[in-house]
């Protein structure tokens, strides 16, 4: 599963053509409030047989690497010494890929899918077509033009809308970390996928709280994570999996055992520790490619073992034959 965006902006983000209120119902009740890294490929890690196809979609990404794979390797290393060049530039240009520039790059690529979801829907929200995306901006985009004090009076939930338009508000200050109640590109994409960016993991805690704390004590009580998965109908029995679920809450959300959940239990919950994976690709790539084992990788280095970064339509060939060879 992955963490559940509250409740609004994501839903627009996808119809970003769509002008519209959200739904204060929106989102599928209880789903996806946990936050798990994707791999960086679903391919085998086996490097062992020649076989590259993971590096290759974690350094490039998956639609990119497809692209290389039709490219003559001549045009794939063309390619390549420029994404070395960019990846320098990116850092502290000193003509070297450091260990943290080649983690940053790939990081970079993973997260592309994110920035392109963004970019469509940029038009949308940038309406004074600055560059920059201010508060009133969204606001006005998302819940429509009212006047102060006006808000939503011409709607029976206008206290349920009120309630969503400050909590959009308070998350897009903390997204907005210079403070100007503009937003860049980078604020824009904090705001619609906080759980991606470490600055917004307190906002990602506060809102879960408060869709899942229905007595207000600050707490997530049992009772009140189970009522986010599942309601019963009158007489009916609880499901077995819904029994696993407590038991789930007991031996692993309640920490401390003290019988419920507090901001830092469901902040391990809902964006639990994971392995850097973009960290542990990048050391795999420095090792494999240092050939004089000082630390960082020139270009030079990393054409040498291009074929381990980027494909081609010689490498994905023989990568066939290879998965031909093994199924044979």
């Amino acid at each position: 599963m992955m963490w559940r965006p509250s409740l609004l902006l994501l839903l627009l983000l996808l119809r970003h053509g769509v002008q519209g209120k959200p739904s204060p119902d929106a989102g599928p009740h209880g789903q996806g409030r946990v936050h798990q890294a994707a791999p960086l490929s679903d391919a085998p890690h086996d490097d062992a047989h020649g076989n590259f196809q993971y590096d290759h979609e974690a350094f490039l990404g998956r639609e990119v690497a497809k692209e290389f794979d039709q490219l003559t390797p001549e045009e794939s290393q063309a390619r390549l010494g420029r994404i070395v060049d960019r990846m320098d530039r990116a850092g502290d240009g000193d003509g070297w890929v450091s260990l943290a520039e080649l983690r940053s790059w790939i990081a970079h690529t993973q997260q592309r899918h994110i920035r392109d979801s963004v970019s469509a829907a940029w038009d949308t929200y940038d309406t004074d077509r600055d560059g920059r995306v201010g508060w009133e901006e969204l606001r006005n985009a998302t819940y429509g033009h009212y006047a102060p004090g006006e808000e939503f009076h011409d709607l029976e939930d206008a206290e349920t809308y009120k309630k969503m338009l400050a909590r959009d508000e308070r998350r897009f200050r903390v997204a907005d970390q210079d403070g100007d109640s503009m937003a860049t590109r980078e604020e824009l994409t904090a705001f619609l996928h906080p759980e991606e960016f470490p600055h917004m993991r307190d906002i990602v805690i506060a809102e879960t709280l408060e869709d899942l704390d229905r007595n207000k004590d600050g707490y997530v009580q049992v009772e009140e994570y189970i009522a986010d998965l599942y309601t019963a109908e009158p007489g009916e029995e609880e499901p077995a999996w819904v029994q696993t679920e407590r038991q789930q809450f007991r031996d692993f959300r309640d920490l401390n055992k003290d019988g419920h959940l507090d901001g830092n239990e469901v902040g391990y919950w809902v964006l639990p520790p994971a392995q850097d994976q973009p960290l542990v690709e990048a050391n795999h790539l420095l090792h494999e490619s240092d050939t004089d084992k000082d630390g960082r990788l020139s270009k030079a280095e990393i054409l040498g073992n291009w074929n381990m970064f980027v494909g081609s339509q010689a490498t994905n060939y023989g990568e066939d034959l290879t998965r031909h060879h093994d199924e044979l």
